[in-house]
């Protein structure tokens, strides 16, 4: 486990207030910030610590202008779920918000200052031809068009290729659920659509349980981790928002889909990594349950290390390392090893050769 944490990292961990920053050390926290995509972040951090008005004025632009960029995306989104309502107008199941976009939806406190690119829904798979058919409808154009591509989503995968609008550029990542049908601990679907909430009379987001649960299952079974702080901090404001109960409550939740990993995963290294309090009761559940890891002091190298912003200043010479062993450990997590074994062969050569890639 890394002995010193990077001075992004040490801020959000509350070791350093940003009133106490000098102006090289604000160099530093805006370009790891930057490229950790939670600039944002930090001017609401800033508001919280009432230190705004004292902060330079350079170092205040920069903040500015990250909220500035992220209240745009707010309205463009928006501006889509107008859309999306009317393409899925008299539609018979439930559309039902992921990630950034169901928080911004919900006006969770993970949204403000937030970045995201693409919308993600999720619906029955049995509604999915009709789903990817309103879209289409809507002017959206599948951006994979390689028949491998295709197989890929369509046969293995918890999505179809994404979507993106013609005029707009806009893009959709349709769900059936939220990880592929090859991966071992793939969850009942049904469950978290059931659980859903309502936003208004059209459109929903996963329930507050199931959005932690989700989110911890997205970035600890993603490969690439050039974001994962981000999506920690994310993983922070949403159990954040949980009581006692509501945390004890997600261990069995996690149980009853099969996700404790990484829910376990996700409460470790808010601890670890964020310093993150009142998560002993639902940990020592997990305990009580007779759930653990084996070779977690392993797992604690690679993702202490990788977890941090993708910036030179935060890396060590097992970073590189480290993120290599957790790109090839998410694939393996989410296909067995016949199919790995050609898909990754595949995406080799493709990189070599400069083609497009998954």
């Amino acid at each position: 486990m890394k002995s010193k944490w990077p001075l992004l990292v040490r801020i959000f961990r509350q070791e350093r207030l940003l009133g106490q920053l000098q102006l090289a050390e604000w160099n530093l926290v805006i370009s790891q910030a930057r490229q950790s995509q939670v600039l944002g972040k930090l001017y609401y951090l800033a508001e919280a610590q009432q230190v705004l008005n004292s902060l330079p004025s350079a170092v205040l632009r920069h903040l500015q202008s990250a909220c500035m960029r992220a209240d745009k995306q707010f309205r463009d989104f928006s501006w889509e779920v107008v859309n999306l309502k009317e393409a899925f107008s008299n539609c018979n199941y439930p559309l039902v918000f992921l990630k950034g976009g169901g928080y911004a939806l919900a006006r969770l406190p993970a949204y403000k200052g937030r970045l995201f690119s693409d919308i993600d829904l999720i619906v029955p798979i049995e509604a999915m031809a009709d789903a990817e058919s309103r879209l289409v409808s809507n002017g959206r154009l599948g951006a994979k068009q390689d028949s491998y591509d295709q197989r890929y989503y369509r046969q293995w995968m918890h999505e179809i290729p994404p979507l993106r609008h013609v005029i707009r550029g806009s893009v959709v990542d349709l769900h059936h659920n939220i990880l592929p049908r090859t991966a071992s601990a793939c969850p009942d679907a049904r469950l978290l659509l059931e659980a859903a909430v309502d936003i208004d009379a059209d459109l929903k987001v996963l329930s507050p349980l199931d959005r932690v649960i989700h989110s911890a299952t997205h970035l600890f079974y993603e490969g690439e981790l050039e974001h994962g702080l981000r999506d920690l901090l994310d993983l922070y404001d949403l159990i954040a928002g949980l009581d006692r109960l509501s945390r004890l409550a997600l261990v069995d939740r996690a149980a009853e889909l099969g996700l404790q990993i990484p829910v376990y995963f996700a409460l470790r290294y808010l601890k670890l990594i964020l310093n993150m309090s009142g998560l002993e009761a639902p940990m020592q559940k997990m305990a009580d349950d007779g759930f653990s890891i084996p070779g977690i002091a392993i797992l604690d190298a690679l993702f202490c290390r990788a977890l941090m912003p993708d910036h030179a200043s935060c890396d060590d010479r097992w970073t590189s390392f480290a993120r290599w062993v957790l790109y090839i450990r998410a694939h393996w997590l989410r296909m067995p090893w016949y199919m790995l074994i050609p898909h990754l062969s595949r995406k080799a050569w493709m990189k070599i050769t400069g083609r497009q890639q998954h």
